[in-house]
């Protein structure tokens, strides 16, 4: 064995690096041009935080109203209707989760994610049966017109 306290080289090179820029550290690859780095900061910079909230509470409001949807949806044009605001709330999830990523609100980007989950229940409530996969019940027939 060495006579080196690697101890005290690590803390060293820890030193080193605190006074180091990212920048300097992780330069950016050669497949990305300067001027569309600069447009992706510019865009980063521009789209503010309450834009990307207000998509989120959007997208919440949807997934709230849904469970007080007004029509019939057990069959028909109702179900079709339904199942449209369903798949409009798991876009609406998958969008404000986009946007909660690329801004790092890891809150709203969770919330997000649980949208498009409970997006995909709802969906999932009234198509299995009607494919075969779940039990049929008087509220989700197995049949996808009206009688």
């Amino acid at each position: 064995m060495s006579g080196r306290d690697w101890d005290a080289e690590l803390k060293k090179i820890d030193k080193r690096l605190e006074t180091v820029s990212d920048e300097a550290l992780f330069p950016a690859t050669s497949a990305t041009s300067a001027p569309e780095r600069a447009a992706a900061e510019t865009a980063q910079r521009t789209t503010s935080t309450l834009g990307v909230f207000a998509r989120l509470a959007l997208a919440v409001a949807l997934g709230v109203a849904i469970v007080f949807w007004p029509y019939s949806a057990r069959c028909g044009v109702g179900m079709v209707g339904y199942l449209g605001a369903v798949a409009t709330l798991v876009t609406a999830g998958t969008w404000s989760a986009i946007w909660t990523w690329r801004h790092r609100a890891a809150r709203g980007h969770t919330l997000s994610l649980l949208l498009v989950l409970w997006g995909l229940v709802l969906a999932s409530v009234d198509v299995l049966p009607r494919i075969g996969y779940a039990k049929p019940t008087a509220d989700h027939p197995a049949h996808w017109t009206c009688p």
